[in-house]
C-alpha cells in the first residue's frame, strides 16, 4: 500500500463528472452512488468521533458582554442578548421579523428552515421592554426584521459573526465568541440549573434518537415555566 500510485483527487473528479454529466445527477444520486461504490469495492465508512464544541465560561460570558455593553450600541446589545437569551441560530436570528415575537407570552416564533418544524423560543420578561423599543424602532421605519441594515435589509449570517468578533477583540479574548458558541452556552446553563434536555429541547431546535419520546411529551409550556423560573440568574 506504501508504493500505490493514485490519479489526483480533483483530477479524478473531472474525470468522473464528464462520465456522470450526462445523467444531470442530483445530491441523492451521487449520494447513491457513492454508497454502492463504497459496497462494491469494500470500502468501510469511517466514523470518526467528534471533539465536543467548545464552551465559554461564565465568566467569559460577563467579561465579553461588558464590551458589548461599554460600546452602547444599543442594537449591538439587544441583538447579542437576543442571542443569549433565546439560543437561536445565526441563521434564524436574520430572519426574525417583528411580527413573529409574541410579547405578551414573551416568545419568538421560529419559521423552520429547509424542512425543520417551526418551533416558539422564549425570553425572558425583563427583555421586554428593551426589545419592543426595538421592534417600535423597525416599526417606525417600515422595516420588517428584527434586525436590519441601514439599507432595510435583514442582516446576512456573516454580518452577524463580524459583529461578534468586534465585541471578542474589544474584550480581549484569545477565544472567539461566535453565536453557535453563545447557544451552546445558554443550554449548558440551563443544564446546570436542573431543567431537563426534554424541556430544553422543545425551543433548542435539537432532535435526538434516544429522548424522542420524552420530547414528544413535553410542550413550550412546560420549558417556558422552567425558563421563567432561572432566568433571572442568568449571568448578564
Amino acid at each position: 500500500m506504501t508504493d500505490l500510485i493514485r490519479t489526483p483527487v480533483r483530477k479524478k473528479a473531472k474525470q468522473m463528472a464528464k462520465l456522470l454529466k450526462q445523467e444531470y445527477p442530483d445530491y441523492n444520486y451521487l449520494r447513491e452512488l457513492f454508497r454502492h461504490l463504497r459496497k462494491e469495492l469494500g470500502v468501510e465508512v469511517v466514523h470518526h468521533q467528534g471533539k465536543l464544541p467548545y464552551i465559554p465560561t461564565e465568566e467569559e460570558i460577563c467579561k465579553y458582554y461588558d464590551a458589548v455593553w461599554q460600546s452602547r450600541e444599543m442594537k449591538h446589545v439587544i441583538m447579542i442578548k437576543t442571542l443569549l437569551y433565546t439560543g437561536v441560530r445565526v441563521s434564524e436570528l436574520v430572519k426574525i421579523k417583528i411580527g413573529d415575537i409574541d410579547f405578551d407570552q414573551c416568545q419568538i416564533n421560529i419559521i423552520g428552515n429547509k424542512g425543520k418544524k417551526d418551533r416558539k423560543v422564549p425570553f425572558p420578561n425583563s427583555f421586554k421592554e428593551i426589545l419592543a423599543m426595538q421592534v417600535n424602532n423597525i416599526a417606525g421605519k417600515n422595516g420588517k426584521y428584527l434586525f436590519e441594515s441601514s439599507w432595510k435589509k435583514p442582516y446576512t449570517d456573516r454580518a452577524i459573526r463580524k459583529i461578534l468578533e468586534k465585541y471578542t477583540k474589544l474584550a480581549g479574548m484569545e477565544r472567539s465568541i461566535s453565536p453557535h458558541k453563545l447557544r451552546h452556552f445558554l443550554f449548558a446553563w440551563l443544564k446546570r440549573q436542573g431543567i431537563d434536555d426534554a424541556l430544553i429541547q422543545p425551543y433548542s431546535g435539537h432532535e435526538s434518537r434516544q429522548t424522542l419520546e420524552i420530547y414528544r411529551k413535553s410542550s413550550i409550556q412546560e420549558a417556558q415555566e422552567e425558563y421563567d423560573n432561572i432566568i433571572g440568574k442568568f449571568p448578564v
